[in-house]
């Protein structure tokens, strides 16, 4: 696996570096080396946060972690990509049954276990109408009806997008496209 570290409002040294890097290679033994991932780690006033991503063939990982110090919360975060590929284990081998494998031979030949078969089941579906409105719109929206989430139809592209509210606080915006593979 191939690694791609960057550092918010802090320096990524060569010490730091390894030892993300020696973290993050317990995860080689679910990926070959095509797969790269993206780890950012970032420093905002006392709190250290760790981002691992890992985007392969449509399908993305990730795991968010926060701590007070940044070498002991990098286990946690690979323990989250871990439980997550454990976990879905069935569901990826199948979705990627097809082309090429970003997994390990060995990891392909684990047999899955019988609760990493059991179905996805969806509780409750929701219809309702969206108007069009601008972000920030949606946003008050999205505070009024208290949810951490608001999908609506953009007034100006015409387009469904979703706003959201972030751990740190903040709202971000998904603009969804469509995947031209």
């Amino acid at each position: 696996m191939k690694y791609n570290i960057i550092g918010k409002n802090i320096e990524v040294t060569d010490a730091l570096e390894s030892a993300v890097v020696e973290k993050l290679e317990k995860l080689d033994k679910y990926f070959n080396d095509s797969v790269e991932a993206q780890v950012t780690l970032i420093v905002e006033k006392l709190s250290h946060i760790i981002e691992i991503t890992i985007p392969f063939n449509g399908t993305v990982l990730r795991a968010e972690v926060e701590g007070k110090n940044m070498y002991n919360i990098m286990d946690d975060a690979v323990a989250v990509i871990e439980k997550q590929v454990n976990k879905f284990k069935h569901k990826l081998k199948n979705k990627h049954r097809n082309g090429i494998s970003q997994f390990t031979p060995d990891f392909l030949r684990e047999e899955v276990e019988e609760n990493d078969s059991a179905e996805l089941k969806i509780n409750r579906k929701k219809k309702f109408a969206i108007k069009p409105m601008d972000a920030e719109e949606a946003v008050l929206q999205m505070e009024l009806v208290g949810h951490n989430f608001f999908v609506y139809l953009d007034a100006e592209t015409e387009e469904v997008n979703v706003v959201y509210k972030r751990k740190n606080g903040t709202y971000g915006l998904i603009e969804p496209v469509l995947d031209e593979e």
